[in-house]
């Protein structure tokens, strides 16, 4: 989890693409449940569930690498 200028915990927002360290997968913020925080792989697909604690934003150069492989998967699915 990321802290604002004074230091203070902030929990990422709906539609925020964030790497969750737990699973080692990116994913966007879909909602909160409970103490959760629901994610989706950046081009759909099933939720799961993490912890706040273990998630932080993505860089720019981070987004871009993640969009960009999922656009080559895609690409190499057959038609």
């Amino acid at each position: 989890m990321t802290e604002d200028a004074d230091g203070i915990p902030t929990v990422p927002t709906v539609g925020e693409a964030v790497h969750d360290g737990a699973r080692d997968r990116v994913g966007r913020v879909m909602g909160h449940e409970g103490p959760y925080l629901q994610l989706r792989p950046l081009a759909g697909g099933r939720e799961w569930d993490a912890e706040p604690d273990h998630l932080r934003p993505l860089t720019q150069d981070e987004l871009l690498s993640a969009l960009v492989a999922e656009a080559n998967a895609r690409s190499r699915q057959p038609r």
